[in-house]
């Protein structure tokens, strides 16, 4: 039995009392096969994406470091749980193809102790092996190399096995030369994501955003695109909403995987040690609105314990999850989103 600590149970007693009897109900049977994202039906028989919130008080081991082993157990049950297949190898292979190039998107600009965990990544790569994905066609990938090098990745490319490697990395600057644009939004794409890649897995972290409000699942892809510095007017509203309209990431996407093992409440995006906690945590879906308001009502619980003002009082509420929502890219009222404990 995993050790639960009393700020998981503080979070999930609220978050349960706000899905659809999700510990009354269970999730038996409750799949609708509807690839690439697997929702369960609420009670009113309408489909609600699942969030699976997976914590581990073992997660650390005694010198510091960060559990292999119960992440990747972390990891697989979570893809079990939100595909409703019944073994980790059937789960991964739901979602991913043998012929698949599957892009994993990193976000390492915070450095090595706010980036995604070099063993959370090692569990999604073992988890695409076991959906038969060949080795050289998964590609580890953030913007530059050195944001992977400082995040403890070692960074190769045209060589055997799986490649790690940052758009800067590509011939004649790694960026298409015609841009592309998806409502407001006009940029040049990676061609990491526009002609490498067939699927994609987002690996955000749980943090708070100084303009955006949060940095997670859908502000992520601001990785993936030459000017995003052009985009962070109006707390990144409607920006980072409309950019995940774009079919490069809107169809591509198949799987989320937030590593919230050490998450940020304040001052972010960049590491500040005094505003971080260890939330022990990884959350796992499908729908990229309903991760990130799942992780903005997290942060927002943080910070009222921490008798900071909320996100909306210190004027950078992320508005773009709500805008996604209206955009038909997944849903955003957490009354309808399954929270389910791993």
């Amino acid at each position: 039995m995993v050790k639960m600590n009393n700020e998981r149970r503080f979070f999930l007693k609220k978050a349960l009392t706000i899905g659809s009897g999700i510990c009354a109900t269970g999730f038996a049977g409750k799949y609708l096969l509807h690839y690439p994202g697997l929702l369960a039906l609420g009670d009113d028989g309408l489909p609600s994406p699942t969030i699976a919130l997976a914590q581990d008080d073992n997660v650390y081991t005694g010198t510091g470091g960060v559990n292999a082993t119960t992440v990747s157990n972390m990891i697989h049950k979570s893809v079990m749980l939100i595909t409703g297949a019944p073994s980790q190898e059937k789960a991964w292979q739901s979602l991913f193809k043998p012929n698949d190039v599957v892009g994993i998107k990193l976000n390492c600009l915070s450095g090595k102790t706010m980036s995604p965990h070099v063993e959370v990544v090692d569990a999604i790569i073992q988890g695409l092996k076991m959906a038969g994905v060949k080795d050289g066609n998964i590609i580890v990938f953030e913007r530059m190399n050195r944001e992977l090098e400082t995040a403890g990745f070692r960074t190769r490319r045209l060589t055997e096995g799986v490649q790690c490697f940052g758009t800067n990395e590509l011939p004649g600057g790694g960026y298409d030369a015609e841009p592309q644009t998806a409502g407001s939004v006009g940029a040049c794409f990676s061609k990491i994501v526009s002609r490498l890649c067939t699927a994609m897995i987002n690996v955000p972290v749980l943090k708070d955003h100084d303009l955006a409000g949060i940095s997670v699942a859908m502000k992520n892809f601001f990785g993936v695109i030459h000017n995003p510095n052009k985009y962070h007017g109006d707390n990144c509203n409607p920006f980072v909403a409309e950019l995940s309209t774009h079919p490069y990431i809107r169809d591509k996407v198949r799987l989320i995987v937030c590593d919230a093992i050490l998450a940020q409440y304040n001052g972010g995006p960049g590491y500040k040690p005094q505003w971080t906690w260890n939330y022990k945590g990884i959350l796992t879906g499908t729908d990229p609105v309903a991760m990130d308001r799942v992780c903005h009502r997290i942060i927002e619980e943080k910070r009222r314990e921490m008798k900071l003002p909320s996100l909306q009082q210190a004027h950078r509420e992320p508005k773009y999850i709500a805008v996604a929502a209206r955009l038909g890219l997944g849903e955003d009222d957490l009354s309808k989103i399954r929270l389910v404990p791993v």
